[in-house]
């Protein structure tokens, strides 16, 4: 917390006066836009993008990627109104990095810059080192899990004809003392496994998925679903996205080893969704209390006692962030096609969150 302290103060106190001298007074959206870039510190990802000494130069990924973010904390809906809105405004073309309109690089450079952040994972990789250095020390009280529908503009992929060879079988029951034999599934196979591994196993193709929306209705979409661990505060620790069809469930584990690797937290707030023997047991075995709603499906429901109820309305958080993402960040604006694509522009409006709530911890 003593290093966010001191971006904070460096921000206020010295770059924001510097770049108002500069360029004039800057607005809340300039602010804000100048905020996240300070704490998430692009240039230090971005030698893997530089002139290799073969060819033509290319124009520079930095000031790209900058305009991507620009993107997403202007709500700009598409490349085609980013540039736009780059090329009016002088205060943001300096901002990203361009001093004249005529450095601005063209929409085809724009569209395969993005495809090689994409491809590379930057996002992501940006996304944890904010996490690990601003609050990698601290010890987080709640940690709240929970995922949202992400529709998007593409067919939606057919389950794969199992590969699996079937073993010949007798028919009927089994004899006495012959064990029926059942494959372990994935949350009983996740305990034994890395992190990788885990992620590696998840669906990632854009399917269909339903769910039961706040009223009670079934609500389907096509698309993929982003699941969040967020802290107190708002602040998105762990990210991970899979196809729309995958189960809640299905990726507790994963995120819970993401976010541990990532800070130290207490308690594990989950909905009914996420109410399994493995995924409590394996928040104990992080050293976690978890607190999750129990689900009818496993009997009776079983009420909190006042201190668990009281803690579980924390979860609230992580809805929070869910709704930010999509109305205020480009959740709902999503252009592009394939996996990567697609967390690579979630994970824009993530850094911006990110961002954002980190400096209003210290406001």
């Amino acid at each position: 917390m003593e290093r966010l302290s001191s971006v904070f103060y460096s921000i206020q106190k010295w770059l924001f006066p510097v770049l108002e001298e500069e360029l004039g007074e800057l607005g809340e959206k300039e602010r804000e836009f100048v905020r996240v870039l300070e704490l998430m510190k692009p240039d230090k990802f971005m030698g893997p993008f530089g002139w290799q000494g073969m060819g033509r130069p290319r124009d520079g990924r930095l000031p790209v990627l900058k305009a991507f973010m620009a993107k997403t904390v202007f709500k700009y809906p598409d490349t085609r109104a980013l540039l736009a809105g780059v090329k009016g405004s002088p205060k943001l073309r300096r901002l990203c990095g361009w001093e004249t309109v005529g450095e601005i690089p063209s929409e085809p450079t724009f569209s395969r810059a993005f495809a090689e952040f994409a491809a590379a994972g930057l996002l992501s990789k940006i996304h944890a080192a904010m996490v690990v250095e601003n609050v990698g020390d601290r010890v987080v009280g709640h940690v709240s899990r929970d995922s949202t529908a992400i529709e998007a503009r593409e067919k939606a992929v057919g389950m794969a004809p199992s590969l699996k060879v079937k073993k010949a079988r007798k028919r009927g029951r089994p004899r006495k003392g012959e064990e029926k034999l059942q494959e372990p599934k994935r949350l009983e196979l996740q305990f034994q496994r890395a992190l990788e591994e885990n992620v590696a196993d998840l669906p990632k193709d854009c399917a269909w998925g339903c769910k039961k929306g706040s009223k009670g209705k079934v609500e389907t979409w096509c698309g993929f679903k982003l699941h969040i661990d967020t802290m107190d505060g708002g602040i998105p620790l762990s990210v991970i996205l899979t196809s729309a069809s995958v189960h809640d469930s299905q990726v507790a584990i994963p995120l819970a080893q993401m976010t541990a690797a990532r800070t130290t937290n207490l308690y594990d707030l989950m909905d009914a969704a996420y109410d399994a023997p493995q995924i409590r047991e394996f928040s104990f075995g992080l050293g976690h209390v978890p607190v999750i709603d129990s689900n009818k499906r496993r009997g009776e429901k079983t009420e909190f006692d006042p201190a668990k109820k009281a803690r579980f309305k924390e979860r609230t958080t992580a809805e929070r962030v869910n709704s930010e993402l999509k109305d205020n960040y480009g959740g709902n604006y999503l252009r592009v096609k394939g996996y990567a694509k697609v967390l690579a522009h979630l994970m824009f409006g993530i850094i911006a969150i990110t961002g954002k709530q980190l400096y209003n911890l210290l406001c």
